[in-house]
């Protein structure tokens, strides 16, 4: 089959064949037609620091993906050949104390699709059944980016939203899917920035009701005057960008909530007594999905047309023309990208 491949410990992808893989016990064969394309494979193309760190090549990319059930191997009996199906790419050891107390999104022993195991830029992917999940009519342009819309949903909805001022602090994909999920989570003003013209109207094509160009607005300043002066009851940082990490501890309100998603490149100074301390906040750190209550939150939001996220999908392209993908990626010109398996 066609996958997109890590071949080697140096710069690039290259597109080539390699063996289909076969659906073992408890596991899933599923024909992929569409994949998103993410931050993390611009990383693995880039061979950066963190690409060096944690991947062992030959390795098939891609952790976003929906597709066809084409084959089932022994022990499954929930799931059927013919369904269209997403699948959460975190695999999970199911044993560790994470694990058995409800938090297997932060287990130990993750393996992840496309970084520590073949992934999802490919003809077909096996998959545990266990973490495959039906799409009940949800397209699967739009369950290929459930992964990272299921980052946004647990950074929104693991806060308080229903009549919250909420500031989403970067508007790349994951904080437009963070607005919109805001607004059809009952928030009473969604505030978004970012430092991108493109991003920012997207962001209002999600339902943002004030944006924010933070290359030239004063971002905490505005935020405090569509406020009261109060500040926002909920700030989800999105960039990681340690200037927006500020914004986000200063236009919080006394006694609100911090969530943070973005991850910054290194370290960053934080004054813990003013920014956190002195104004009584509460900081909580998402990441991935909520194995499982993420995925039936977002599948109600989508299957119900609370969520429409197809605003922030703004180019797809064939697997042969990777590179135009991540080309557009690097424009900053890009929402999210859609790769066209099959």
């Amino acid at each position: 089959m066609h996958a997109i491949v890590k071949e080697k410990r140096a710069p690039g992808l290259k597109v080539t064949t390699v063996p289909k893989p076969t659906a073992g016990p408890g596991e899933v064969l599923i024909a992929v037609r569409h994949a998103g394309v993410c931050g993390t494979d611009l990383h693995i193309a880039d061979w950066d620091a963190w690409a060096q760190g944690r991947l062992r090549p030959p390795l098939v990319i891609g952790h976003e993906f929906a597709g066809e059930i084409v084959a089932v191997g022994d022990g499954v009996a929930e799931l059927k050949a013919g369904q269209l199906v997403t699948a959460e790419g975190h695999i999970v050891c199911g044993h560790c104390m994470q694990c058995r107390t409800g938090n297997g999104h932060i287990c130990r022993n993750t393996r992840i699709i496309g970084v520590d195991r073949d992934g999802a830029f490919a003809e077909y992917i096996a998959m545990p059944a266990t973490n495959v999940l039906p799409l009940n009519g949800i397209p699967t342009t739009v369950g290929a980016v459930m992964d990272p819309i299921g980052n946004a949903f647990h950074a929104v909805l693991t806060a308080d939203i229903p009549g919250s001022t909420v500031f989403i602090v970067g508007c790349g994909p994951i904080g437009c899917f963070a607005v919109g999920i805001a607004r059809a989570a009952g928030a009473a003003k969604v505030i978004a920035s970012d430092v991108n013209p493109t991003r920012l109207a997207l962001a209002r094509q999600m339902g943002a009701h004030v944006t924010i160009n933070a290359a030239h607005d004063d971002v905490v300043r505005t935020v405090m005057e569509e406020t009261g002066g109060e500040g926002a009851d909920v700030v989800c940082e999105m960039s990681g960008v340690p200037s927006a990490l500020h914004q986000a501890f200063a236009a919080v309100r006394l006694g609100g909530r911090v969530q943070l998603l973005g991850i910054p490149k290194g370290e960053v100074p934080v004054d813990f007594a003013s920014e956190i301390i002195f104004k009584g906040i509460t900081v909580h750190g998402v990441i991935g999905r909520k194995m499982y209550e993420t995925w039936h939150q977002m599948r109600r939001y989508l299957t119900t047309g609370l969520l429409d996220p197809r605003p922030v999908i703004t180019h797809q392209f064939p697997l042969a023309r990777f590179d135009e993908a991540l080309a557009a990626i690097r424009s900053g010109d890009a929402g999210k990208i859609i790769l066209e398996i099959a």
